[in-house]
């Protein structure tokens, strides 16, 4: 495995702005895909072998993120008179920041990397083997700005690390606003 995946040139970070984008990293089929991708380019076919899913189904799903943007071709190969394409995501990291557009389209509400992570750690909970903090901190939005800037340093870490072991580990990391008691301003 290489040492800093993948193993193709690739941005950093991408703004999802296109509701469209989001939507395309919604299904679950394609975010197993843009995991795998993480670590090298991979064909159809490969893809297709590691989430066993028929060849047809997972062709839809990479034109799918293709055609947002998520994901390109980073080399071909021919194979007998086929030209064989190797896929690699475009970024390392995807951030939602999806807005209303000025056509009026809205950002899908349904990803969420929270109810994702739920649901990929809930085996891992059942086992006790699930590691996890939650606090709350009365700041402001330029703290928690500068904070967001801070954990996306730390998910670009753990993206870099070199690809080992048997196990696949989850990461999941976010700051959100939420309504919450305070004590009155101390006199």
């Amino acid at each position: 495995m290489a040492d800093n995946p993948p193993d193709y040139a690739l941005a950093d970070r991408m703004a999802l702005t296109d509701p469209a984008q989001v939507r395309a990293i919604g299904h679950p089929v394609r975010t197993t895909i843009l995991q795998l991708l993480h670590e090298r380019a991979a064909t159809v076919s490969e893809l297709a072998e590691a989430i066993g899913r028929p060849k047809s189904t997972i062709a839809h799903h990479v034109d799918v993120l293709a055609r947002n943007g998520l994901l390109q071709v980073v080399r071909t190969r021919k194979v007998r008179a086929i030209e064989e394409r190797f896929y690699g995501r475009t970024a390392r990291m995807f951030y939602v920041a999806a807005e209303s557009s000025s056509a009026g389209g809205e950002a899908s509400g349904d990803f969420n990397d929270f109810e994702v992570a739920a649901r990929e750690s809930a085996t891992a909970f059942e086992q006790g083997r699930l590691w996890g903090f939650i606090r709350h901190a009365r700041i402001s939005e330029d703290q928690a700005s500068e904070f967001w800037d801070r954990m996306a340093e730390l998910v670009e870490s753990f993206d870099r690390l070199p690809r080992s072991g048997e196990t696949v580990y989850g990461f999941t990391i976010g700051i959100y606003p939420m309504s919450y008691p305070a004590l009155p301003t101390a006199e």
